[in-house]
């Protein structure tokens, strides 16, 4: 079973990162959650706007600026992901701190690279 995964920050527009992450996450064959400012459409991956109760999410890779993440906090921690990858511009020490308090890992990586060097 491949990795399910909460794409926060999701968009439609493919310029984004968060747009190709959500597209190679797809290639491989990884269940997503796409969550974004703006409700959208990646290939056949829905992009929703609202906060869904989830399970089984395996981890959640964020495309939200720190100070953007705060209102997702309780959300993030209410799922209980093994992992949170902190993608370039993402890294927040606050939140790092409550997921590894909530026994959540955290990486500081860049998810395409991850997923280019099959060590997603």
């Amino acid at each position: 079973m491949k990795n399910k995964t909460l794409v926060l920050g999701a968009s439609d527009n493919p310029d984004r990162y968060s747009h190709l992450a959500i597209k190679m996450l797809a290639e491989q064959d990884h269940p997503i959650l796409a969550i974004g400012k703006k409700a959208g459409k990646v290939d056949n991956i829905n992009i929703i706007t609202t906060l869904q109760p989830a399970t089984d999410i395996d981890t959640v890779t964020l495309y939200v600026n720190p100070t953007n993440q705060v209102p997702y906090y309780n959300y993030i921690l209410s799922l209980a992901p093994r992992r949170i990858i902190f993608n370039p511009g993402t890294e927040n020490d606050e939140l790092e701190e409550l997921a590894q308090n909530n026994g959540i890992q955290t990486v500081i990586v860049c998810t395409l690279v991850l997923l280019r060097t099959g060590q997603y």
